[in-house]
C-alpha cells in the first residue's frame, strides 16, 4: 500500500505523462506541415510511448490499491519557429519529466515507500536515455538546418523510428 501523497504524486505524473504525449503529437504535426515526415514520425513515436508510461503508471497504482484520479491535460503549444526550437524545446521538456520522477523517488525514499522506488527506478533509465537522445538530435538539428540534403537525410533517418509497445505485465 502506499501513501495518498505517493498516490497523488503518481497520478500528477500520468498527468504530465499524457500531456507530453499530447506536445510531442503537437510536435508531429508542425513537422508533417513542413513537409518533414520523418521527423513528424519520431514526434509521433514519443508521443506514443510518452502514453505507454501513463500506462504504467496507471497500472501501478491500480496494482498497490491506490485510487487513480485522471487529471486534467493542458493543451501544449502548436505553434513553433523553427525545427531547432522544437528540438530544444523537446529537451527541455524531458529534463522537466525528469526532475519530476525524481521527486516522487525522493518523496517515495523519505517514506521509506521501496516498492515504488523500485517501480520508478525503470522511469530513471529511461529518462537517462531519453534526454541523452534528445541532446544528440539538438546537436544533429542544428547541424543541418540550414542544409536541404541534409536535412532530408536527417528526416530519413528519423523516418526509421518505430513504436515498439512494452510487453504486458
Amino acid at each position: 500500500m502506499i501513501s495518498d501523497k505517493i498516490a497523488q504524486l503518481l497520478n500528477e505524473q500520468i498527468s504530465k505523462e499524457q500531456y507530453a504525449a499530447q506536445y510531442y503529437l503537437s510536435m508531429s504535426a508542425w513537422f508533417f506541415a513542413q513537409d518533414l515526415d520523418g521527423i513528424a514520425n519520431y514526434f509521433r513515436v514519443q508521443s506514443k510511448e510518452e502514453l505507454m508510461h501513463a500506462d504504467k503508471m496507471f497500472d501501478y497504482l491500480n496494482d498497490v490499491g491506490a485510487e487513480i484520479v485522471v487529471g486534467e491535460i493542458p493543451k501544449p503549444p502548436h505553434e513553433f519557429t523553427s525545427h531547432i526550437e522544437v528540438f530544444e524545446k523537446a529537451l527541455e521538456h524531458e529534463k522537466t519529466v525528469t526532475r519530476s520522477i525524481f521527486n516522487i523517488v525522493k518523496n517515495a525514499n523519505d517514506e521509506g515507500d521501496f516498492a515504488t522506488v523500485s517501480f520508478l527506478q525503470w522511469f530513471i533509465n529511461e529518462q537517462v536515455e531519453e534526454e541523452a537522445s534528445a541532446s544528440q538530435l539538438v546537436t544533429k538539428i542544428k547541424m543541418v538546418h540550414t542544409n536541404p540534403s541534409a536535412l532530408y537525410l536527417f528526416d530519413q533517418e528519423l523516418s526509421q523510428r518505430v513504436f515498439t509497445a512494452e510487453p504486458a505485465k
